[in-house]
């Protein structure tokens, strides 16, 4: 079981991260934002390598739900069969490694029969996503 602890810098900070239990990807995003426009420095550190916020994981979830499933769905490849998320396909087709960076830059600028993805979602979903396409494969959680 993975264990993670949250630090905030302000009580306002830690009350909307207490809030943050199982909350609807709409409202987690809301409360992102939110924190962030205070200010807010809420770090995630948890046994993953890179420590990640949980809202970037579930933000993640949802955009990788609302824009890469429907070739990716359960982390596969319905266009390129032998191009799938997990973590081996990943270190052998992902130009940079196998880091968030180059999923990023994959995500952003596409490669091949992927589309860029740059145009249509935004710097923090991007992110997301790619943080969490990388926890799914490093933790062969598809």
């Amino acid at each position: 079981m993975q264990r993670t602890a949250v630090l905030c810098s302000t009580p306002n900070a830690a009350r909307a991260v207490a809030q943050v239990r199982t909350p609807a990807p709409a409202k987690l995003l809301a409360l992102k934002r939110a924190a962030t426009g205070l200010g807010a420095a809420a770090v995630v550190l948890s046994t993953a390598a890179a420590p990640v916020l949980a809202a970037d994981l579930v933000l993640g979830a949802e955009v990788f739900n609302n824009n890469c499933a429907a070739c990716h769905a359960g982390g596969q490849n319905s266009v390129i069969n032998e191009r799938t998320l997990q973590k081996g396909a990943l270190e052998q087709y992902l130009a940079g490694g196998f880091n968030v960076e180059a999923i990023t830059t994959q995500v952003t600028n596409g490669k091949g029969a992927m589309p860029a993805w740059g145009d249509r979602l935004d710097e923090d979903e991007i992110a997301a996503v790619a943080a969490y396409v990388f926890d799914q494969a490093s933790g062969n959680k598809w």
